[in-house]
Formats: structure tokens, sequence, C-alpha cells
């Protein structure tokens, strides 16, 4: 049986384009996405290349930049904080070098593939879907959260 969240053949898939990146932030995603491609390990701020540090204070935000674990059965949680960076988003694949895009991101919290994220009016791009995306409760929870509540109600 085919999961009904992910497109049929045919469909079109919208937003499923990554931000562009500055080199600096393209180099620190291949650094944290190789080294967990080689030990599944995460990387913290002060353990990048001196070169790639671009703040002196070691001791906050360490886990700044994290990869999505393509081989796990779940994600860590995908917060509105997305629309501002990617760097808490790093695509798993070192080839792609990229943070994920807000198509990767609805699947996560599994919106179906054909669902359409509005735009807000006079602001372009992908933040306002990053947005919606990241403030939501994932599609699957809340319709079992519902279903709960309606068992209740009969």
């Amino acid at each position: 049986m085919r999961d009904a969240r992910i497109a049929s053949p045919g469909t079109p898939l919208t937003f499923h384009c990554a931000r562009p990146q500055m080199q600096l932030d393209l180099d620190i995603y291949r650094f944290v996405a190789t080294a967990w491609k080689e030990n599944q390990s995460r990387v913290s701020y002060d353990m990048l290349p001196a070169e790639m540090r671009m703040r002196e204070n070691m001791s906050c935000f360490k886990d700044r930049y994290k990869v999505v674990a393509g081989n796990l059965p779940a994600s860590h949680t995908v917060i509105a904080h997305i629309a501002k960076d990617g760097h808490y988003y790093i695509h798993p694949d070192v080839e792609q070098n990229r943070s994920l895009t807000p198509r990767e991101a609805a699947r996560i919290q599994s919106f179906p593939d054909d669902y359409f994220f509005e735009s807000v009016t006079g602001v372009p791009g992908r933040g306002p879907a990053f947005r919606q995306i990241g403030n939501a409760v994932p599609v699957l929870l809340a319709e079992k959260i519902a279903k709960k509540l309606l068992e209740g109600w009969k």
C-alpha cells in the first residue's frame, strides 16, 4: 500500500528548492555532514576548525550545526527558527551539501506532498513556508490526538 503522504507520480512538488548559502556555511555543512557520515557523531561548535568559527564565545550554542539523520526513523524537532537559517537542519548527503528544503522539512512534520503552503502577503520566498512548518503540530500526531478526542465524545 502506498503512503498517502507521498505524492503520486506527476504531482508537482512545491517548495523543494534549497536556500542559497554563503561559502563559509557550505564549508561548515560539508565538515559536519562528513563527520556524521564517518562516525554518526555530532560536531559541536568548538570542534570546528578555527578558520570556520565566526564567534569567540565557545560556551553557548555549541550544537548550532546538526545533521538530520537520514538513517533513523525520526528526526530531531523542526522548529520555526528554520526560517532564519538551516544550520540545525543539514542534509545528511555530503554530496548535496545543503540544508533541508521546505518540502523535506514538511515531510518530517508528516505533511502530505500535495500540501501547499500559502505565502504571507508581501513576504516572498521560503521563509513563510518554513515558519508554518516549524510552528505546526506534526500532521500525523494531530490526527491521532483528534481521533482519541473523538473516541472520548462517543
